[in-house]
């Protein structure tokens, strides 16, 4: 047997880093004999991939129809870093004693990265991957997934801060002769809102028409584009409602204001900027379900969701930003209790192991709004299975097979009043 069991850690309790910051991890073995090796290999990489499939009926020579499926793929490589932790590819083989054996492992992130994102049709996504190099036997691997984020601040564009607006007039006519019209009126008071937060409706509606509002439906929804470039260069747009708040009715005559939240979920923050194969935007899409044969009065608009709430009015950053991410060893706010202590280390890495400083680290953007309180990293709803087509069933994963990457929320912060 040998190999009893392979277990990544990562420095960081949410396993969630940004852009430019340091990871630094372990894996834990335990063998129940010796084991020879030619060594211990560690992959880290950050990746995007497409991958949907189309069917196409076209009909053959005798005039039989013929179905054709054509899988579209589309890939980018951000970064991939590989060494040995233990021997060689060339050296002679190692023997490894039974028990508890721990090898180390860092890599410093590129500064420009997009952050993770799982979807239906295509991901980014980073990984770590260790290997047990067999010679004459078929490697052993562990494999785990990691969240990446870059930094969206939103109080470096001003145009967060402006209210989101729609105005919607409708006049139905009935017999020839048309009713005075329909009003519907629904503000927030910024378009710049970070996970965690609740997006504050105020919805007015003066209803002179001899129509009944029957619902006024609002949904957020994500809007993907996904782009691949192989067999040729195609997309595929989705749009899908992440969450959806009505309210109603407001009868023929009738005047009607309501107050409706929508909490945002654990999201991506929006553009997925440097990530040139998947397209991320979020709309808020308003419906007005009107009665009889009349047509429903529609609108829709984006709104950005970004990892850093605005903050107070008219604040800007004292210092200059670091969307690099800066050098700290670890992001989140973890006290030191909780941070995970290496081993005594069994093999060093370059570099070898840094462990976590006393301190609590804190997310790059903190020290320029210290009024801020620190976000919770909470788990999104969407995961995927990240074993790969080309994986063996040889491969262990650590943590859950389907990965849902961690988003920062900050429930305790209040969006900017509407504009009186």
């Amino acid at each position: 047997m040998g190999l009893k069991e392979a277990v990544i850690y990562l420095d960081n309790q949410w396993n969630t880093y940004y852009a430019g910051q340091t990871v630094n991890g372990r894996i834990e073995y335990v063998f129940d004999s010796p084991k020879k090796v030619r060594g211990i290999h560690v992959k880290i990489k950050g990746e995007a991939h497409t991958e949907w499939s189309e069917s196409k009926q076209e009909e053959d020579t005798d005039g039989k129809s013929q179905s054709s499926e054509t899988l579209h793929t589309g890939k980018e490589e951000y970064f991939q870093i590989s060494y040995y932790l233990l021997g060689s590819n060339t050296g002679n083989e190692i023997e490894i004693p039974p028990g508890k054996q721990i090898y180390n492992f860092t890599c410093t992130l590129p500064p420009v990265l997009p952050s993770s994102f799982e979807g239906e049709h295509g991901y980014v996504r980073y990984t770590v991957k260790v290997t047990l190099d067999r010679p004459w036997k078929f490697d052993q691997e562990t494999k785990m997934a990691f969240t990446v984020i870059n930094a969206l601040d939103l109080n470096l564009n001003p145009s967060y801060r402006e209210p989101l607006h729609f105005q919607m007039e409708k006049t139905f006519c009935c017999f020839c002769c048309a009713s005075p019209p329909l009003c519907v009126d629904i503000r927030a008071p910024v378009t710049g809102y970070c996970p965690g937060q609740v997006i504050p409706l105020t919805i007015d509606i003066e209803n002179k028409s001899n129509v009944q509002v029957h619902l006024v439906k609002v949904f957020l929804r994500k809007v993907v584009t996904y782009r691949a470039t192989s067999p040729s260069n195609v997309t595929k747009k989705s749009k899908d409602i992440i969450l959806t708040i009505q309210e109603g009715p407001a009868p023929a005559g009738s005047t009607k204001h309501w107050n409706l939240n929508m909490e945002i979920p654990p999201i991506p923050p929006s553009n997925l900027v440097n990530c040139s194969i998947i397209d991320l935007d979020y709309d808020v899409k308003v419906e007005c379900v009107v009665s009889g044969m009349h047509i429903n009065l529609k609108d829709k608009k984006y709104i950005t969701i970004g990892t850093v709430p605005l903050v107070g009015v008219g604040v800007t950053p004292s210092a200059p930003v670091l969307s690099e991410g800066g050098n700290q060893p670890a992001v989140l706010p973890v006290s030191p209790g909780e941070s995970v202590q290496p081993s005594a280390p069994g093999g060093e890495g370059p570099g070898g192991w840094v462990a976590p400083g006393s301190a609590p680290a804190q997310p790059p953007y903190q020290t320029l709004y210290p009024t801020l309180t620190a976000p919770v990293y909470r788990e999104s709803p969407y995961g995927r299975n990240i074993q790969d087509r080309n994986e063996t069933q040889h491969m262990a994963i650590t943590g859950p097979a389907k990965f849902a990457p961690y988003y920062p929320t900050y429930a305790a912060i209040q969006p900017p009043p509407l504009p009186q």
